[in-house]
Order: structure tokens, then sequence, then C-alpha cells
């Protein structure tokens, strides 16, 4: 799985010139829009939530003794459970969203890569909408379950320490799940895409490390996080796709490499 891991990295290398060599940027125009609004209105709900949540947790503390402390451990757990389900909310509802936009370019990437005969979307924007809501809602159900007990580990002390790396490895992994069923739609229904991704587990997670990481950068993170994110998903889940595709190219097409 390291070298998955490795391998997802890596791709990310040459995504900046690959989407301005294929003029790919006014495809991101609306998903970047969709992004920044999505976050400026999880931040501005954090700011005011999180507060009242570290009331209402310092509330099952019932005696007088150690009441302030545990009310600022209490505003910082709130502040915490904010800020982690405001990054599994934001890349869920930006990737639901943006899937129309993002499987034209995904498209272009893979007929970049392997020819332009090969890569063709037999699907709608409806359909593309409506899978990368399926896909999205599935993966935060799955994240919102498997967060609950990871929080709970970090309140062990040194143990605890842990689960902030479980956590980010974890968000990582379905952002990169995400990007990369931009171009699974296209080969795969529904539950062979979530096979897919399971066997290539290392390289959904390396994808997802850097898109997690542009999401600390303020404002200009958002802006490109799908555009290189993507652009890299493609590149390696093109790479990753059943030797039997490939195995159909003309020897011209199978042999051609990104310049």
């Amino acid at each position: 799985m390291i070298k998955g891991i490795l391998n997802g990295l890596k791709t990310y290398g040459n995504s900046f010139g690959l989407v301005t060599k294929l003029g790919l940027w006014k495809y991101f125009a609306i998903p970047m829009v969709i992004s920044l609004l999505t976050a400026t209105i999880i931040i501005v709900s954090a700011y005011g939530l999180s507060d009242n949540i570290g009331h209402w947790i310092a509330g099952i503390w019932p005696w007088e003794w150690g009441a302030s402390v545990f009310e600022g451990v209490a505003s910082f757990i709130g502040g915490a459970i904010i800020i982690v389900v405001g990054f599994i909310l934001y890349k869920h509802i930006v990737m639901a969203l943006s899937a129309p936009f993002m499987s034209p370019v995904s498209e272009k990437i893979e007929a970049h890569i392997l020819g332009s005969n090969h890569a063709h979307t037999n699907t709608s924007f409806s359909a593309q909408l409506w899978r990368g809501i399926r896909i999205n809602v599935r993966n935060l159900g799955m994240e919102l379950l498997l967060t609950i007990p990871i929080l709970l580990v970090g309140l062990i002390p040194i143990i605890g320490l842990v689960s902030t790396v479980l956590l980010f490895l974890m968000q990582a992994y379905y952002a990169g799940f995400g990007n990369m069923d931009y171009t699974l739609e296209r080969h795969y229904d529904y539950d062979k895409s979530i096979q897919f991704v399971r066997k290539n587990k290392g390289q959904a997670i390396g994808n997802g490390i850097v898109f997690m990481l542009f999401l600390l950068i303020p404002i200009v993170g958002v802006i490109l996080v799908l555009p290189l994110s993507v652009t890299a998903a493609t590149v390696q889940t093109v790479d990753l796709l059943d030797p039997e595709m490939k195995q159909q190219l003309p020897t011209s097409q199978e042999n051609k490499k990104l310049s």
C-alpha cells in the first residue's frame, strides 16, 4: 500500500502542466465557484456553532469544581468536531455537485493518454450528477461512521495521538475515492467501482493526501484543489484500469506517453 500512496503523490507532478496543455481550465470555472461557496458556508457555520457545541458538552459536567477547566476542554472538542465534520462535508458536497463538470475533464485526459477514439462518455449530465451524489453520500456515511470511534480513541492519552493520523488518512482515502470515480464511471458500475478503489486504496490515499493538504492553504487551495487532484487521479486511474481494456487499443496508442 505504501508504494500505491507514493504513486498517488507522484502523479501530481505534471497535473498543472497537463491541465494547461489540454486547455481544461475553463471546465473548472463552475466547480471553483461551488468549492468557494461551500467552503465559505462551512467556515461561517463552524464559527457560529463551535461555542454552542462546546457549551452543550460542558453541560454534562455535574459538579462546580473543575467546571471551567472542563468547559475549556469541551470548547476545544467542539471546535475539533466542527473542523472534522466540516472537512468531511466540504469534500463530498463539492465532489458530488462537480461530477457533471469533472467527468468531461477526466474523459479528455484519458483520451489524451490512450487515444482520442478510446475514451467516451455515454451518460448524461443528470446521470453523472446522480452518480456523483450516490457515491459521495455512500462515502459520507462510511466516513462519519468511522470518524466516531476514531475521535473516541483520540480521548485516550498517548494512544490518542494515533487517531489524528488515522483520521487524516481516512479522509484522504475518501477524497481520492471521489476523484478516481470521475474516470471509473465510464468503465465500471457502482459496485465494481467500489471494489476497484478498495483494491487500489494506496493510490486513493496518495491522491487524497495532497487534496487534504491543499485545503489548508487559504483561498488558493480551495480554488486549485479540484483541477490538480482530478487530473492526477485520472492519470493514475487510467494506468490502473484492467489490462484487458488497454489490450483493445492499437499498439501506437497503447504506447503513447504523457509529454
